[in-house]
């Protein structure tokens, strides 16, 4: 069992820059693949980032976001900058003990979600 928690959303303006943080559980950490997924009301939950040892990332964040990872921590961070309000939703943070991509079907592991907040 992983346990994850989410830190770090919150209010900003458009433009700004927030960073979120996941603390997970686990001894074999370093073995999983770690994802950010986001729900913005009325709307489906959509990847915006995953790392294992490579990255990946939806288009729109493409250039704006970053994820990494410190395995000796038992964290992964998403770093966002260039915030627009269309950014604005609930992130979550995933883990996989198996291969695991864009799909949060292959995401058995979730945190409790953190709001993101961005005003025009």
């Amino acid at each position: 069992q992983v346990q994850l928690v989410e830190s770090g959303g919150g209010l900003v303006q458009a433009g700004g820059s927030l960073r979120l943080s996941c603390a997970a559980s686990g001894r074999t950490f370093s073995s999983y693949v770690m994802g950010w997924f986001r729900q913005a009301p009325r709307k489906e939950r959509e990847f915006v980032a995953a790392i294992r040892s490579s990255t990946y990332y939806a288009e729109p964040v493409k250039g704006r976001f970053t994820i990494s990872r410190d395995n000796a921590k038992n964290t992964v961070t998403l770093q966002m900058n260039s915030l627009k309000p269309e950014d604005t939703a609930v992130y979550y943070c995933a883990a996989s003990d198996r291969l695991a991509g864009s799909d949060s079907k292959g995401y058995p592991y979730w945190g409790q979600g953190t709001q993101v907040t961005v005003s025009s």
